[in-house]
């Protein structure tokens, strides 16, 4: 063994030195990953991005809407009771079905390509503003109060009030019409500022949650204008005993920004671009703005930082509700001028948690989101006259939501890539089970 030849037992003896075991101690080799091509990242962040989620979400929600009119339609169901002996009938009822249907849509909402003459042709357009003149009002409220944490559900009363406000303080005024206008219109923002500013101060002083605070406020709203409603000398109508409040004064009556021929359309839509901008600027550009957006991230560390969380509280609430009575003035002044009642604000108000939310809580999404509530709302009336039954559109709203609060189910149904939130989130559950069966 003494005469043995060193290595000779060696079986990595002549191997070249990548293929050689590593030594202790030593330097690993490492194998550089490229980084991915930018083309590939840039489309990964467009498909994780909102603006594709909420265009998908409008998408899926107007394909069930299709499914469920079709399956309402009459001929749909004739046809499918001899569905395997002729299918083609059935899919061509349900074509025929679904296209109609979104064709009224489009044609009372956008542009009826069958009107007499331009004026007839482009009056489905000036009706979605109309229409989405008050949801993007109230919408903005609503966002604001998101954006700083507190979600805020009382826009319904907040409107109300400020209807009763401008009603019982401005209708009896006499004044010209470039006066009584703006007297009326801030008087309802600063009705229904105040009757937000309440919820924010008591879960301020006491940290009552807000959602209970209007829920309750809401109904004390509703219940106040009914019995001033009710009540002669406050806002019943003169010369009956009904629940019908005083018609709006002409003079305090939005004038329409093209004319006659297009009622619904009025300066109102004109204010709520402005309120968007400003909202727009409170929120992304002010002082005030950066501290509303630290207290709705954090409260906690907010409060450390020296910003008077309370205070945030109350001047969101105070901003929200003036916005509502916005939405509220839009109602009064513009598309319920014939007198008062309990339910002026004809659900905008709950609306406008769905308007927020497909918005993202952001100024300009909100808007967005107004004007395609708003031709949901315009073309439901062609869409009836196709004997189609408005609650589609409702459950086409419903869906849009659905599918906008839960991105990990459209990722799931379009096959998109999870966000690194997802991922370390089943990182973590793969790790706990792994921990667990250890």
């Amino acid at each position: 063994m003494s005469g043995a030849t060193p290595g000779a037992g060696d079986a990595t003896k002549g191997l070249p030195p990548e293929q050689l075991p590593p030594t202790t101690g030593a330097p690993q080799p490492t194998t550089e990953v490229p980084d991915p091509p930018r083309s590939n990242v840039f489309i990964k962040e467009l498909l994780r991005g909102s603006a594709v989620t909420t265009i998908l979400a409008i998408v899926l929600a107007l394909i069930v809407g299709g499914i469920l009119i079709a399956i309402t339609n009459e001929d749909v169901q004739k046809a499918s009771g001899y569905f395997f002996a002729r299918p083609t009938d059935t899919l061509a009822a349900a074509w025929n079905a679904v296209y109609n249907g979104y064709e009224a849509l489009f044609r009372g909402a956008i542009f009826n390509a069958r009107g007499a003459d331009f004026a007839a042709q482009i009056r489905p357009l000036t009706n979605t503003l109309g229409f989405a003149a008050p949801l993007i009002a109230a919408g903005l409220g609503v966002a604001l109060a998101f954006r700083v944490g507190l979600f805020n559900i009382g826009a319904r009363g907040q409107m109300l009030i400020g209807v009763a406000v401008a009603a019982l303080l401005t209708f009896s005024l006499d004044l010209p019409l470039w006066l009584h206008l703006p007297v009326t219109l801030l008087a309802g923002i600063a009705g229904g500022a105040l009757w937000g500013a309440i919820a924010g101060l008591i879960k301020a002083r006491t940290g009552a949650h807000e959602v209970i605070l209007t829920i309750m406020l809401n109904y004390i709203a509703y219940y106040l204008l009914l019995w001033m409603i009710r009540t002669p000398g406050l806002l019943q109508k003169p010369g009956t005993n009904q629940a019908l409040g005083s018609p709006t004064p002409e003079s305090a009556q939005f004038p329409t920004l093209l004319g006659p021929q297009f009622p619904l359309l009025d300066v109102g839509f004109v204010i709520v671009i402005i309120a968007t901008l400003f909202v727009w600027w409170l929120l992304e550009r002010s002082s005030l703005g950066l501290r509303m957006r630290a207290v709705g991230e954090n409260p906690h560390a907010a409060r450390a930082a020296g910003i008077s969380v309370q205070r945030i509280y109350v001047y969101a609430m105070l901003f929200a509700g003036g916005l509502a009575g916005l939405a509220g003035m839009n109602q009064l002044q513009g598309a319920v001028t014939t007198g008062v009642t309990e339910t002026i604000d004809a659900g905008i108000g709950f609306d406008a948690i769905t308007v927020a939310l497909l918005g993202r809580s952001r100024a300009w999404g909100t808007f967005a989101a107004g004007i395609l509530f708003g031709a949901l709302k315009a073309g439901s009336f062609s869409m009836q006259a196709q004997d189609i039954p408005v609650d589609i559109v409702l459950v086409v709203q419903s869906l849009v939501v659905l599918f906008i609060a839960a991105p990990p189910l459209l990722r799931t149904v379009f096959f998109l890539p999870k966000s690194d939130a997802e991922k370390a989130a089943k990182a973590r559950a793969k790790a706990a089970k792994k921990a667990v069966t250890a």
